[in-house]
């Protein structure tokens, strides 16, 4: 089964999304993170399409959605991106599952505008946020650094990988918990080949540069305490991404977290079937 290619525009920017199953089915919404893409989610599409219609955007500067002008991207854009494609589907509330950056954004529109959002599961969406502890730099070296950093990627050029099995070994030395069939279909829809020759990842390097002005955990914490929908929270065991602390959930009201073993920051990649356990598991308690 192969979804339907659809594009709507969202701040002039062109997002590409596809789409997965019965129109008349609950609408839900899958959204990858950082430096990913829409298809990365094709296994948990495929799972849940004959219960949901399921949405998954390329976010802007990723897979086939336009690239930024300027190279700026934050939260706010990406979560203005996930309103215009909700109000294109034009059915609320809507499901949301969400991995690292993409939790993030379904965290913020969730406590936005939580009449939207039905249930959301946030799998690694809260990052290497300091919950406590963290180390303050002054407004103007943030910006000092910001402008090298600009610079520094205005002048990066793409990687080209000469053959499409570079480009699958890449993408496995990032991620050991791949299998081989699952390496190259991601890489298969991550990457484009160049007109001279060899193949470069699709994302824009700039979805790197981070805003020179911190994250506000007093306005997070306001944002978040607005979710009124239930929330499953999932993270791996083996992930990069792990706090050193335990995470503070008291912003939130109605939320469950788990720990998948044996499980990278890619949960739904490294441990599918219980990924798929858990969230379908979640799902039926909150429509019930």
């Amino acid at each position: 089964m192969e979804p339907k290619s659809c594009y709507i525009n969202s701040q002039r920017v062109r997002i590409h999304y596809v789409t997965w199953g019965e129109a008349g089915n609950p609408p839900l919404i899958l959204l990858h993170g950082g430096r990913d893409h829409a298809r990365s989610w094709d296994r948990t599409a495929l799972a849940l399409c004959d219960r949901y219609q399921v949405f998954v955007p390329d976010l802007r500067g990723h897979g086939d959605s336009d690239w930024a002008l300027g190279g700026n991207y934050s939260i706010i854009d990406f979560s203005l991106d996930l309103h215009s494609l909700v109000e294109e589907i034009g059915r609320t509330p809507v499901t949301l599952v969400a991995h690292s950056l993409g939790g993030s954004i379904a965290l913020q529109y969730a406590g936005t505008v939580p009449e939207n959002v039905a249930a959301v599961v946030s799998i690694e969406g809260l990052g290497r946020l300091q919950w406590t502890g963290a180390e303050h730099r002054p407004a103007h070296q943030r910006m000092r650094d910001w402008l090298a950093d600009m610079r520094k990627l205005a002048g990066r050029q793409p990687r080209i990988y000469a053959t499409f099995e570079d480009a699958v070994k890449r993408m496995r030395e990032a991620n050991g918990h791949l299998s081989p069939e699952l390496a190259r279909h991601l890489t298969e829809h991550g990457v484009r080949e160049m007109e001279d020759g060899g193949f470069t990842w699709k994302f824009d390097h700039h979805v790197r540069s981070r805003s020179p002005y911190e994250f506000n955990m007093e306005d997070a914490r306001d944002i978040w305490n607005q979710i009124r929908a239930p929330i499953l929270f999932i993270q791996g065991a083996e992930s990069w991404g792990a706090q050193d602390t335990a995470a503070d959930f008291s912003a939130f009201h109605n939320y469950r977290a788990e720990t998948v073993e044996k499980a990278g920051h890619w949960v739904h990649h490294d441990r599918f079937e219980r990924f798929l356990e858990l969230v379908e598991g979640f799902l039926v308690e909150t429509s019930s």
